[in-house]
């Protein structure tokens, strides 16, 4: 059994149905990302979880004891639950240093004995050491985000969770800050689920991704299984480029899309260059295709010229048949 199970929660607002029942496991010390567009229902399912919403049914277990049952009125309160929280605007008080930043929760519930030695261990995990009594405002994007992990784990939670902590920072501190973020979360040994729109974060920082739409959980798997296999047209589209043979049914990722016949069995297409995008190591070029097989992209060593007539191939083992 997974460290965290998720039975058939769903949860409704008013006539919009925010999420559909839904069941998920998470492994213990595994990192496994929500991802999906805005309004699919993965903060809405972080959120029950965290106890900040109560879902209309279904059921939370953590490590077998049950936090929510609609059918057992079992509903923990938030703060009973020890699950860590780095929200999207780090939601730090400007008014405390960094010290009483990552403070705030152990002196909410009652710790005085130890507290200033698991504050400044916090603090060390995150490399922050000497920074206590700096305030938010001094801080870089950066810093703040390690302050507001700090806080997330110094009450040793069973799970963190984070809910797009990355959108608030500009793109170049965004990449730096997801490896920061994935060390420090592997670092300090904890369990972690994270909401996030953006599939490079999830692809490149997950154990397990689990892609919702609508409400729905659509597939859950490592990063190479949604990649390499999604189970449905919408996870084809939504993670990386996908090239379609027959709409919604058959599909091919562009790096499997050549230019040259490697074996008698390969697939032959006619096409035409509509665009070529150099992209530093290759060329990304785009392809009318004929036979009403619409518009394709493929990867080039060298630059083709638009208006080109080319034939592209593909290995029959490369074609992956949806699910849908």
């Amino acid at each position: 059994m997974g460290h965290i199970v998720m039975n058939h929660l769903e949860k409704s607002f008013g006539s919009v149905q925010a999420l559909r029942p839904s069941s998920l496991s998470i492994a213990k010390g595994s990192f496994t990302t929500l991802l999906g567009p805005s309004g699919c229902g993965k903060t809405t399912l972080l959120r029950m979880l965290a106890g900040l919403e109560t879902p209309d049914g279904g059921e939370i277990h953590v490590n077998g004891e049950c936090y929510y049952s609609k059918v057992k009125h079992v509903n923990k309160p938030a703060h009973q639950r020890k699950f860590g929280m780095v929200f999207q605007d780090f939601a730090l008080w400007p008014h405390m240093t960094v010290f009483e930043n990552v403070a705030f929760g152990l002196r909410a519930a009652g710790m005085k004995a130890g507290l200033q030695e698991a504050v400044l261990d916090a603090l060390a995990t995150v490399r922050l050491e000497g920074m206590e009594k700096r305030y938010p405002h001094q801080l870089s994007g950066g810093q703040q985000q390690r302050v507001a992990f700090a806080r997330a784990i110094v009450m040793k939670p069973q799970l963190v969770l984070f809910d797009e902590p990355l959108s608030a920072l500009d793109a170049l501190l965004r990449d730096e800050m997801r490896a920061e973020l994935l060390h420090l979360v592997k670092e300090a040994g904890v369990t972690a689920l994270y909401v996030t729109h953006d599939q490079t974060e999830a692809m490149s920082m997950s154990d397990e991704v689990v892609v919702l739409q609508g409400g729905e959980i659509l597939q859950q798997g490592t990063p190479e299984q949604i990649y390499s296999a999604p189970e449905h047209p919408f996870v084809a589209r939504f993670i990386g480029k996908s090239n379609w043979l027959m709409k919604d049914k058959w599909m091919l990722r562009p790096e499997h899309v050549r230019f040259r016949e490697a074996d008698a069995e390969d697939h032959r297409f006619e096409a035409k260059v509509r665009h070529a995008s150099y992209m530093g190591d290759r060329y990304e070029v785009e392809l009318e295709m004929q036979e009403n097989l619409g518009i394709w992209t493929a990867y080039s060593p060298s630059r083709l010229l638009v208006g080109d007539k080319v034939q592209v191939y593909a290995s029959p083992e490369h074609v992956h048949e949806v699910v849908s």
